[in-house]
Formats: C-alpha cells, sequence, structure tokens
C-alpha cells in the first residue's frame, strides 16, 4: 500500500472533525488476530491468548472506514503492540517518515495541537499516538473522554475488519 501524502491526511482528519467532532485525527489503528493453520516447524510462535492459531493484521483506518495503511505478519503469540512495535509504520512515525502534518490550531481555539492517530490501551502514548486513560487511573472526566475515544476508534477500525472476515471481536 502507498504511503499516504500529507495532503491526504490533512483530507482524513478534515473527514474525522466533521464525522466524529474529532479534529487533528489522522486515522485509526488496530489489530486483528487472523486465523490460520499451523504453520509447518512453528512451535508456538503463532499461537494466541486466544487459543488458536493466527497471524496479526494491522491497519490504520480513515473516518469512512478505508484503510490507509495496512501490515499483515506479526506472528499470533505477539501481542498487538509488540507488532505496532516491530512494524514499518511504528518506524515510519518514530523517524518522523510518515507524512504527519505540522500541528495547527484547534478549531474555536489558541490551542496548537499534533495530529494523531488513536489506538486502544495495547498501543504506547506517543506525540502521535492517543490512546485511552489506562483503566486503573479513570476518574468520571476521564471515563467520558475515553468513551469517546474508544466509540470513534471502533467503528473506523472494527467495521473494516468485519467486512474482511465478518466477525466482530
Amino acid at each position: 500500500m502507498p504511503q499516504p501524502s500529507e495532503d491526504h491526511l490533512k483530507n482524513v482528519s478534515l473527514d474525522f472533525e466533521e464525522m466524529w467532532n474529532f479534529p487533528n485525527c489522522i486515522g485509526s489503528l488496530d489489530g486483528k488476530h487472523c486465523r490460520v493453520k499451523r504453520p509447518r516447524k512453528s512451535g508456538s510462535a503463532y499461537y494466541n491468548y486466544k487459543h488458536y492459531f493466527s497471524i496479526v493484521l494491522q491497519a490504520v483506518a480513515d473516518a469512512k472506514k478505508r484503510f490507509i495503511t495496512i501490515e499483515v505478519g506479526g506472528r499470533g503469540k505477539q501481542s498487538v503492540g509488540g507488532t505496532f512495535n516491530a512494524s514499518s509504520l511504528n518506524r515510519l512515525l518514530e523517524r518522523g517518515a510518515f507524512n504527519i502534518p505540522e500541528p495547527r490550531t484547534l478549531p474555536n481555539s489558541n490551542i496548537t495541537a499534533p495530529y494523531v492517530i488513536v489506538a486502544d490501551e495495547a498501543y504506547p502514548l506517543k506525540e502521535y499516538l492517543m490512546r485511552p486513560y489506562p483503566q486503573r487511573t479513570l476518574n468520571q472526566e476521564r471515563i467520558l473522554i475515553t468513551d469517546c475515544q474508544e466509540q470513534e476508534k471502533q467503528w473506523s477500525v472494527h467495521l473494516e475488519f468485519y467486512a474482511i472476515n465478518g466477525e466482530f471481536y
């Protein structure tokens, strides 16, 4: 899949702002364990915590539920966060080579904020990667913020995964 351009990511951000009231969001990241037959001579490397053999499909989707980037091949034993850490997407983001636009002022404010990709708790918190508050630190205000982030992320990536293999997880 070609790497998205800065202009493409700005358009994705406008869609997130219009559809989800979430400015400066350039994608929703998640991973899915896809069931496979046990690869020969693989031992337990592809056996996951759900008790079946899998490879991990990791993707970033836009606000219209279309994939922006995908990465396939993480071993089932590897966590989704571990798959991200070993991914080419992570390397591009860490090097500043993913074409993320420069920070911009949030609508109706004077606050300048970076563009971000949203993900769940399995992923690390980075300047370019927003995740919910850890469950153990939630108070009422953080629960509301976390619920909004989760709702947006779920409908973006999870519907794409449903379209691929016909099941929610």
